[in-house]
C-alpha cells in the first residue's frame, strides 16, 4: 500500500486533482467578485458608447461609419486646400496692389516732370499773338539801349515772347546792351543768359523771325 502511494504516477495524479480542486474552490470563492467586475466593466463600456452616440447625435449624426470618417477627412483636406489657395490669392493681390502703387508713383513723377517741362517751355497763346507782335515791332524800332531799359522792367516770360518775335540780329543787339547795362549787383549779363536759355525752350512752330521787318 505504501509502495503504491509513493508511486510517481500516483503522486502526480494526486497533485493534479488537488490543484484542480484548489482552483475550483478559489474560483467558487472569487466568482461573485469576478462577475461583479465583469459587469462593471461592461456597464462602463456601454455608457461610454452611449455617450459617443449622444455626442454624434447632438452634432446631427445618427450613425458613424468608416465612410463618414473618410468623408470627414476628405472635407478637411479640401478645406485645407482652399485655405492654401486663399492665402496664395491674398499674396497675389498684395503683390498686385504693391505694383499698382509703384505705377501710380511713377505716373505721378512723370506728370510732375511733364508739368515742370511745361512750366519751363514758353508758348505764345493765340489771343496774345497780335499784341506781342505789335510790341516786338515797336521795340525793334528802338535802339538797343532804349529797348533794354523797357524790357528789364518786364518778367522773363513776356520778354522771351517778345524777343522770339524779333529778328535775331535785333535780339543780339539787345543782349549785347544788357551785358554792359549796370545794375546794383553788376550787369544784366546773367539775365541775358537766362533769357537766351528760355528762348531755346520756346515751343516750335512759333512765328518768331518772320514777324518783324
Amino acid at each position: 500500500m505504501t509502495a503504491r502511494l509513493l508511486n510517481p504516477i500516483v503522486v502526480a495524479c494526486a497533485a493534479f486533482v488537488l490543484s484542480v480542486a484548489a482552483a475550483a474552490g478559489w474560483f467558487w470563492l472569487r466568482a461573485d467578485v469576478l462577475v461583479a467586475q465583469a459587469l462593471t466593466s461592461r456597464r462602463q463600456h456601454v455608457a461610454a458608447a452611449a455617450e459617443k452616440v449622444a455626442v454624434r447625435r447632438a452634432q446631427g449624426w445618427d450613425f458613424w461609419t468608416v465612410e463618414v470618417q473618410n468623408l470627414e477627412a476628405e472635407l478637411k483636406d479640401q478645406k485645407l486646400g482652399l485655405q492654401k489657395r486663399a492665402d496664395a490669392l491674398n499674396q497675389q493681390e498684395a503683390g498686385i496692389a504693391a505694383e499698382r502703387r509703384e505705377l501710380e508713383r511713377i505716373r505721378s513723377e512723370v506728370q510732375g516732370m511733364r508739368q515742370e517741362i511745361d512750366d519751363r517751355v514758353i508758348a505764345i497763346k493765340a489771343d496774345e499773338n497780335h499784341n506781342l507782335r505789335t510790341l516786338a515791332q515797336t521795340y525793334s524800332n528802338l535802339n538797343a539801349q532804349a529797348a533794354v531799359a523797357i524790357l528789364r522792367e518786364m518778367d522773363d516770360v513776356t520778354v522771351v515772347k517778345i524777343l522770339s518775335l524779333m529778328k535775331s540780329d535785333k535780339v543780339a543787339d539787345i543782349f549785347a546792351e544788357m551785358t554792359v547795362t549796370a545794375t546794383p549787383d553788376g550787369t544784366l549779363a546773367k539775365r541775358a543768359a537766362v533769357l537766351s536759355d528760355k528762348l531755346r525752350l520756346m515751343k516750335t512752330g512759333q512765328p518768331a523771325v518772320a514777324a518783324t521787318p
